[in-house]
């Protein structure tokens, strides 16, 4: 299972690469990773009109969209479409940040997961 990630180098620009989910444990009901930790969780309905331009993130906190994607672009100049059903753990809280929006004027539901 794929993890997209939005990270920070050194000179404040940010980047996109991939984690892989370790699967830990194995049984009946599938396979599982270990417990992470997590503060909070937050429900989020951003409106089809979302356009949001460069910014840090506001926490280190994985996002899970459940019923539409959405447009994020590193500072890098790599843009990356983020699914329904995918998850992004985002890590730039400082530097140049990150700018996203809105797939086809699409509503979206997502889960945030505040892990600080």
């Amino acid at each position: 299972m794929r993890i997209h990630n939005l990270y920070v180098d050194a000179q404040g620009e940010t980047h996109f690469r991939d984690i892989e989910v370790k699967w830990t444990k194995e049984g009946p009901g599938g396979k599982m990773s270990d417990t992470l930790k997590a503060t909070g969780i937050i429900f989020r309905q951003t409106p089809g009109t979302y356009d949001y331009e460069w910014h840090p993130a506001p926490r280190r906190q994985y996002i899970i969209n459940l019923d539409a994607g959405v447009s994020i672009q590193a500072s890098d100049g790599e843009t990356r479409i983020i699914g329904a059903g995918e998850v992004i753990l985002v890590e730039d809280t400082h530097g140049k940040g990150h700018f996203s929006k809105a797939i086809n004027g699409q509503l979206r539901h997502s889960i945030f997961v505040p892990i600080e």
